[in-house]
């Protein structure tokens, strides 16, 4: 199979994170309402984690995808962490606004992976997941344990999926991470088909994916989603940078000379931010979150629009892009 799973339908899809209340606290009514107008404009690529919002949002996507035809769309969500149930008063700090009742646990176990899989199937209320992303398996999220919990996902989650993909149980697996280094060290140790990169490769940051991470996919005959490619919604002005407060130094001079650029061509910096990372041919598709159904038209309308060759160019004359690169053309 592998990742020829996601066709050219799927370049557009939609991720799980504002849904799972990471900026503010949406409602159960403007999560059906964002999903079915994802539906409504033909996005059928949907991808969570039993990590957003602590179960919330993968609750969310099964509700409204259970639906469905499971025929009619791709789905993704990840394992990596347990959870358990608790008391309000016991519910750890996270980046959630409203999370449900749940402690976690990182575990890259043969049998976590198993267990995270079957209660996915339970939340959901569907039958199969498509593809599966082992999740922040990464020492942005693990710290110094990186080490050990990636020799324990080695011995146990990489070979369960593999396994699951033989039997058909999924139809594909990679890593899901913020990082580049879990991705190249999973290729090194395992065959995963599809990675899930967030924060890595966008049309402000992308420098070190070019010269490090996308040789390796090539090499590997991998693929990649990307997660995070407006920047958590920097680009689209927001106050944040790749999920926290901090932005770095000359980013936002970045940002707004791009956005000034695009709008002597007659589009947006979204459109723009949405084509660099599909230009790439290591990369399949794209998914952005939404926190409205405006969202969703808006990245809709971004997809079908048609951007002049002489605006990347002025891009890379500017410095604005790595001269490395790859551009739409």
């Amino acid at each position: 199979m592998k990742h020829e799973l996601l066709q050219k339908e799927h370049e557009l899809g939609i991720g799980g994170v504002a849904l799972g209340t990471a900026f503010e606290n949406i409602t159960e009514e403007q999560a059906a309402e964002i999903l079915q107008q994802a539906w409504d404009e033909g996005i059928r690529y949907f991808d969570t984690s039993p990590w957003y919002g602590l179960t919330k949002s993968e609750r969310r996507f099964g509700a409204f995808l259970s639906q469905q035809d499971e025929d009619d769309f791709i789905f993704s969500t990840k394992v990596g962490r347990l959870f358990e149930k608790v008391e309000q008063d016991d519910v750890p700090p996270t980046m959630w606004q409203n999370p449900l009742n749940f402690d976690y646990k990182h575990d890259y176990s043969a049998d976590a992976t198993k267990r995270s899989i079957e209660d996915s199937l339970k939340r959901t209320g569907l039958d199969s997941i498509d593809i599966v992303y082992v999740h922040d398996l990464s020492e942005d999220q693990v710290g110094d344990r990186y080490p050990y919990h990636m020799n324990i996902a080695k011995k146990g989650a990489f070979k369960v999926l593999s396994d699951y993909r033989s039997q058909g149980i999924i139809k594909a697996w990679g890593m899901g991470v913020n990082k580049i280094k879990p991705i190249i060290d999973c290729m090194e140790a395992a065959d995963p088909d599809i990675c899930l990169s967030a924060t890595q490769y966008s049309i402000l940051e992308h420098e070190e994916a070019v010269d490090r991470l996308l040789p390796a996919i090539r090499k590997n005959s991998v693929k990649l989603v990307s997660g995070a490619g407006y920047n958590s919604g920097f680009i689209a002005g927001r106050d944040r940078y790749n999920y926290k407060k901090h932005i770095p130094k000359g980013m936002q001079e970045k940002r707004d000379r791009m956005a000034s650029i695009a709008k002597g061509y007659g589009i947006n910096i979204i459109t723009a931010a949405l084509h660099f990372v599909l230009a790439a041919d290591e990369f399949s598709s794209i998914i952005p979150g939404a926190s409205s159904s405006k969202q969703v038209k808006d990245n809709k309308r971004a997809w079908k629009t048609d951007i002049p060759n002489d605006f990347w160019k002025e891009l890379k004359k500017e410095g604005l892009i790595y001269a490395n690169a790859q551009i739409p053309s």
